[in-house]
Parts: structure tokens; C-alpha cells; sequence
């Protein structure tokens, strides 16, 4: 079942439920797919599109977040804490701390990392490998620790 049926039985589920908190968040995600669908690029989207999707929906709502915490707008963060929850459910299983640092450490000693200057030969790889399952900027942050 791809992303797109997912999230159209989950709709279903959180109507029937009447929970408007799910249905914020699933109906967010649907709107996305269906920008996606149909921006005129005729691509067919696969899971890897549908990771970036969701993690660019999650990056969107933890920046409105920050804005909101900084503004004391504790009404409006707990929204956007809300839809996270939801949609965060859609990404596949989050690497652990530990995990990530030793899947890094193999990949600079694959590429025979010595410096900072080896990094974007670690980040294009890392990025590749963990995509959904690590963010970028907690890959970015290991690397930088593991390589100074």
C-alpha cells in the first residue's frame, strides 16, 4: 500500500472518529500529494519522494513552532505539535543515536575520511542511505563531532 492509500483510509478512519486532530495533519499530507500530483512534472512518485514529502512537511511545522514558542503563542504551538505527531507516523522508524553514529563511522572509514574537508564525500552518501531515517541536520551534527 503506497502513501497515498494510506493516507486516504486513515481520513477515512479519523472522520468516522471525528478526530480533528488526525484529520488537520492526514489532510495536510494529502493536500501535499495532491500538489505533487499534479505540479506538471508527470513523475511518478516513489517512496524516496514521498520520505523528502513528509520531511519537508515536518521541517515546515517544526520552524512554525520555533516562531510560535518565541512568540508565546502556546495556542498555535500546540497545533503544530499535534500535526507533527501525525505525520511523523508516516516516516519510516527513526535510527537511534547510537545506530546512526555507527553506521557513520563505516561510511568515513569507507571513504577514508581524515578531515572536515572529507565531509560532503560522507554527507552525500550518509544522506543517501539513512533518507527517512535520519534528518540531515542530526547527520550533519555527527558528522562534524565524529570528524573533529
Amino acid at each position: 500500500m503506497n502513501l497515498e492509500q494510506k493516507i486516504n483510509n486513515d481520513l477515512k478512519e479519523a472522520m468516522k472518529a471525528k478526530d480533528q486532530t488526525r484529520l488537520r495533519g492526514i489532510r495536510a499530507v494529502k493536500s501535499a500529494i495532491m500538489l505533487l500530483k499534479t505540479d506538471g512534472s508527470g513523475k511518478e512518485i516513489d517512496e524516496t519522494i514521498e520520505i523528502k514529502l513528509l520531511q519537508k512537511l515536518i521541517k515546515q511545522r517544526k520552524d512554525s513552532l520555533e516562531i510560535f514558542e518565541k512568540q508565546n503563542r502556546e495556542d498555535l504551538a500546540v497545533k503544530e505539535r499535534e500535526e507533527i505527531n501525525v505525520i511523523e507516523k508516516y516516516l519510516p522508524e527513526q535510527m537511534s543515536t547510537e545506530e546512526l553514529e555507527i553506521a557513520l563511522k563505516e561510511i568515513i572509514d569507507q571513504v577514508g575520511a581524515t578531515s572536515m574537508k572529507d565531509m560532503g564525500k560522507i554527507m552525500g552518501m550518509a544522506s543517501q542511505k539513512f533518507a527517512g531515517k535520519a534528518d540531515g541536520k542530526t547527520i550533519s551534527g555527527m558528522v562534524k563531532l565524529l570528524l573533529s
